[in-house]
């Protein structure tokens, strides 16, 4: 299980893991864990990291102004 909040106190004389750690639980209290929202089954045990990439630099500034509308009388 992936812990979602980090939890104050022990669990068998161990401290809970921080919020984002996984955590081996048996079933029953991994069930609780679920249904209170408290973790969340892992997709795998390689953490999730977000790459960014830098935008495209522009070759000149983009234009502020609308277009106006003119009508011819």
């Amino acid at each position: 299980m992936r812990m979602k909040v980090t939890l104050s106190g022990t669990r068998d004389g161990q401290e809970w893991p921080p919020r984002g750690e996984l955590v081996d639980l048996p079933d029953d209290e991994a069930a609780h864990l679920l249904a209170g929202g408290l973790a969340e089954k892992p997709k795998d045990h390689i953490p999730q990291v977000e790459e960014a990439t830098a935008p495209e630099a522009e070759t000149s500034a983009p234009s502020r102004r609308k277009p106006s509308a003119r009508r011819s009388k």
